[in-house]
């Protein structure tokens, strides 16, 4: 009767054992979910136990890193990868059966920006009935877009317009449809293009005329906020932390980068101006202009523009920053805000 027992003792430990080694959940000891690491710092690749398994292959995102016969730590460099969320994967062999388990990092630029405020330079009379959604300089003359549904009574609704810099003066205005609310705009050649929020779509113009000559649809961009041109492509946001290339022929979007600073994602990314290589935004909401490496998404500048519109100008219907342009010949660096009265040019001075 003993010897049964013992029998049937043993037989429940060799099938509790099997069992736990067909069973036993994989999981990262290392990195925890979420954790956030700069770029270019050693991550710690680590398993706790999963039982009996032959080896094991990591991979970041898609790409294998480094395999292990056992559950002792990998270390490797993420220098590669890109900004924002990455995954992290196991793939663990034991015979012919394979398991996976994953985690996740945010990845956060490795330097933190540079800090800035700014001077005024010079100002000039901006037409406060504009709710500035895109800002352009070229050849002596902005060009300006203002949203608004005339539908649900902004006076006016949207339109596209030609400002003389020095007077304010509306020198030439396009009225968008009432169902329009039109968003960023940048010049591509001779070209306008413009951006609307919710439409889903937007519109090329001839740049002298205002003639409308092709739309183009969105894709995987929600909705149209901002646009620059770098001489090759045009980058757009869409409200959220991301930055599209789209193609300057087509229009179609070709790719994206998240713009991260150090302390994570920077959403509400708005105007956008491309300057000496880098793309400047306005985040909306905010008295802040972030400085973006295009390649990147790196926040390289941070600039604080709180306090530039005096008290004195601000009236009911006064709205946040937005609208920056830039004049590449001069060297000329142009804000101004949604129905504000002043159009300022300012010189950004690091804080050291």
């Amino acid at each position: 009767m003993k010897k049964t027992a013992i029998i049937f003792c043993l037989f429940v430990s060799v099938f509790a054992s099997c069992k736990r080694e067909l069973t036993q959940s994989a999981y990262f000891v290392s990195p925890e979910e979420g954790n956030r690491i700069k770029r270019g710092s050693t991550l710690t690749l680590r398993l706790g136990d999963v039982g009996t398994f032959d080896s094991v292959q990591y991979l970041l995102d898609t790409t294998y890193v480094g395999s292990k016969q056992d559950t002792g730590a990998l270390s490797v460099s993420s220098a590669n990868l890109g900004l924002g969320i990455r995954i992290v994967t196991a793939k663990i062999f034991h015979g012919d059966d394979v398991k996976e388990t994953s985690t996740n990092v945010v990845v956060l630029p490795e330097n933190a920006p540079l800090r800035y405020t700014y001077q005024v330079v010079n100002s000039f009379p901006h037409d406060s009935s504009a709710y500035t959604q895109g800002l352009e300089y070229h050849e002596g003359i902005f060009y300006e877009s203002d949203g608004g549904y005339a539908s649900q009574g902004d006076i006016g609704g949207s339109s596209l317009r030609k400002v003389e810099p020095t007077t304010g003066k509306v020198l030439k205005k396009l009225d968008m449809p009432e169902n329009v609310f039109a968003e960023g705009i940048t010049l591509v050649g001779d070209k306008l293009i413009q951006l609307t929020w919710q439409n889903r779509i937007g519109f090329v113009y001839n740049k002298s005329t205002f003639e409308k000559l092709a739309e183009f649809p969105y894709q995987a961009s929600a909705e149209g906020w901002g646009l620059c041109f770098d001489g090759t492509k045009i980058y757009k946001s869409d409200g959220s932390n991301r930055i599209y290339t789209l193609n300057k022929d087509s229009y179609l979007e070709e790719g994206y980068v998240e713009v991260y600073d150090q302390n994570g994602p920077v959403e509400m990314l708005n105007e956008l101006e491309w300057i000496d290589g880098q793309i400047y935004a306005n985040v909306y909401e905010t008295d802040r202009i972030v400085r973006i490496d295009p390649r990147s998404g790196a926040v390289t500048g941070d600039i604080n523009m709180a306090g530039l519109l005096p008290a004195k100008d601000r009236f009911e219907n006064t709205n946040v920053l937005n609208g920056i342009a830039w004049d590449a010949q001069g060297k000329r660096l142009f804000v101004t805000g949604k129905k504000w009265n002043t159009l300022f040019e300012i010189k950004l001075k690091e804080v050291q």
